[in-house]
């Protein structure tokens, strides 16, 4: 998981054990930072395998003879060659190679219904069988899908729509932040503000992450004015799923 692999590359401790005999490291569970995912090679001296996949079924891998970009951004193929994907928009219709849209997917191994769920099943599903998984990608002229993130977390400021993950990025490329978490919280005039969970990497002044410090060095990445974030707070650790994921639910205090 990310959360892992952070840890990883954030610790004092890696000189004081031999880490030779790894050879590759599998991540997947959660969306994985390009920028901490260029530290993996020069950090760890590994190979870096992405995967991505959900209980519904699709299961997408990397193999070990991609190019080292595709390595850093992408999140595979299917393994499964039954399987069909198609990335759309919001109505529906496929978009061409590199445009970000929602993912659906049939195939061997996705389910075709919920069990005694009409109801779900409805909104789930595509008349033509499609399962709607609520992610949001890009697929390439290869096949290769690079996921941006879920539909449901995309923040609408003022009718302005933001994708966090890419907020997220840039934040985790300042020396002083271990992790990020960005989400749309409710203001009743803009509808969504964007606020930044921050856990500091260790030994860091909490003082030195302040909001106006994050702010400027977004600018100075080149993030337009309506993305940068509207409030901020220092977090000790992220609230979680179940299943280990960042709960932004929680975050939004839903």
């Amino acid at each position: 998981m990310p959360p892992i692999l952070l840890a990883w590359l954030n610790s004092s401790l890696q000189e004081r054990y031999d880490l030779s005999s790894l050879e590759s490291l599998h991540v997947g569970g959660a969306r994985l930072s390009i920028e901490v995912a260029r530290r993996v090679r020069p950090e760890l001296d590994l190979i870096l395998r992405q995967g991505f996949g959900m209980a519904e079924g699709l299961v997408d891998y990397n193999r070990f003879d991609v190019d080292e970009e595709t390595s850093l951004k992408c999140q595979g193929k299917p393994i499964s060659p039954g399987d069909e994907l198609l990335v759309v928009d919001d109505d529906d219709q496929p978009v061409p190679p590199g445009t970000p849209g929602h993912l659906l997917t049939r195939g061997s191994t996705t389910i075709r219904g919920y069990y005694r769920s009409p109801e779900q099943n409805v909104h789930s599903f595509t008349v033509d069988g499609f399962y709607r998984t609520g992610d949001i990608v890009e697929r390439d002229e290869r096949g290769y899908l690079t996921v941006l993130g879920r539909s449901k977390d995309q923040i609408n400021r003022g009718g302005e729509k933001i994708a966090p993950e890419e907020v997220e990025n840039l934040i985790l490329g300042h020396e002083g932040v271990h992790d990020v978490s960005v989400v749309g919280v409710p203001d009743r005039i803009i509808g969504e503000r964007i606020k930044a969970y921050l856990i500091p990497r260790q030994g860091v002044d909490p003082v030195t992450l302040r909001l106006p410090t994050i702010r400027q060095f977004l600018r100075e990445c080149g993030l337009a004015a309506y993305k940068l974030p509207d409030a901020l707070e220092i977090v000790g650790e992220f609230p979680h799923t179940a299943i280990g994921k960042v709960s932004k639910l929680a975050q939004r205090g839903e």
